[in-house]
């Protein structure tokens, strides 16, 4: 029979690429939404027609169990979250109460409708989890590459969020024997990433700028460096992690580092503009406590699942700046985009 997965934050970027990927692998596929209203249901209506939605919140344990009772999965992916770090200062409550308290409910969920109550062998019949982490669990980085060893030190409330939900997953799986896994995924973009994220807001910026659509486009710190990667690459390493005999953790990138500004360079480039001309630095832009350097160092990924990056830096931006052209000039609303799936 088909695997099932329940895929928490399925209207978002990633939740939409590994809906995809889990069809592709033959999965019956079950997508956690707020509620039939949300203004994005519609949309991974149309993307994703053999995806079944069930209703549940990351807020409200009683829905999460009813709505792993009702998929009965064999494997949960937890990608929901308030995922923009500057909204995360501006709402750090609920951030915490989402990104953090989320991860508790749906593990206790699990362990519920699992009808584990004490400490066991993770066995074959048991649901399998993932949880996703960030590389802003690091924050002011100790070490430069950073590897599953590496101490956090995260600056935001997201960060820190997403920290309490990295621990509580292995806190779950050594307390009670669950398979709960963790994925450090470094950033990951794609032309589905909200318009509200850097990449994106250079990409669109870029695209506005190429159809006269605008003149100028203002950024915050433009040294700040990230290990960029895509999307539809890194979907794949979740469900690599579920695959594997044992249930361990996982940091998930390129192993290579960008500037702003050359992701800035990249995206004018492939739109045909000298960048220098359009786009100023603006201090209000910077974070409260900025993150300067992200580098993954994913070795034990490629050794231990043979997952390796497969869309370049370069490929990726271009792909972008591409599909924010198409949209713009099919009369698309990029800002339809929530930072919240």
């Amino acid at each position: 029979m088909a695997k099932r997965a329940l895929i928490t934050g399925i209207t978002g970027q990633d939740g939409s690429y590994l809906a995809e990927h889990l069809l592709e692998e033959g999965y019956e596929v079950w997508g956690l939404v707020r509620g039939q209203a949300n203004p994005r249901v519609s949309r991974v209506r149309r993307l994703l027609q053999d995806v079944r939605l069930v209703r549940g919140d990351l807020l409200d344990q009683g829905s999460l169990i009813s709505a792993v009772e009702r998929a009965q999965p064999d494997e949960v992916y937890n990608l929901g979250a308030i995922s923009f770090v500057p909204m995360s200062w501006e709402q750090a409550e609920l951030t915490a109460e989402v990104t953090g308290m989320g991860v508790l409910r749906m593990l206790e969920a699990i362990r519920v409708c699992s009808g584990v109550t004490s400490a066991r062998a993770a066995g074959s019949g048991q649901i399998r989890f993932y949880q996703a982490s960030s590389s802003e669990m690091f924050g002011q980085v100790r070490e430069t590459p950073q590897n599953e060893r590496t101490p956090f030190h995260p600056r935001s409330p997201y960060g820190v969020a997403k920290a309490y939900g990295h621990f509580l997953t292995q806190n779950y799986r050594e307390s009670y024997g669950m398979y709960a896994v963790s994925g450090i995924l470094f950033n990951h973009e794609s032309p589905r990433r909200g318009a509200e994220f850097v990449t994106r807001k250079v990409t669109l910026g870029a695209a506005r700028i190429k159809l006269g659509l605008a003149s100028e486009l203002r950024l915050g710190n433009l040294e700040a460096r990230r290990d960029w990667g895509y999307a539809g690459d890194y979907v794949k390493a979740m469900r690599l992690m579920l695959q594997a005999a044992a249930p361990e953790d996982y940091v998930i990138g390129t192993g290579r580092t960008w500037s702003v500004r050359e992701l800035v360079v990249a995206a004018f480039e492939a739109a045909g503009l000298d960048w220098e001309r359009h786009v100023v630095g603006d201090q209000s832009l910077h974070r409260p406590a900025e993150v300067d350097l992200l580098c993954a160092d994913p070795k034990k990924a490629r050794v231990q699942l043979g997952w390796e990056p497969v869309v370049s830096f370069e490929e990726l931006v271009a792909m972008m700046v591409e599909s924010d052209v198409r949209l713009l000039t099919d009369g698309g609303d990029p800002e339809q985009d929530s930072s919240w799936p």
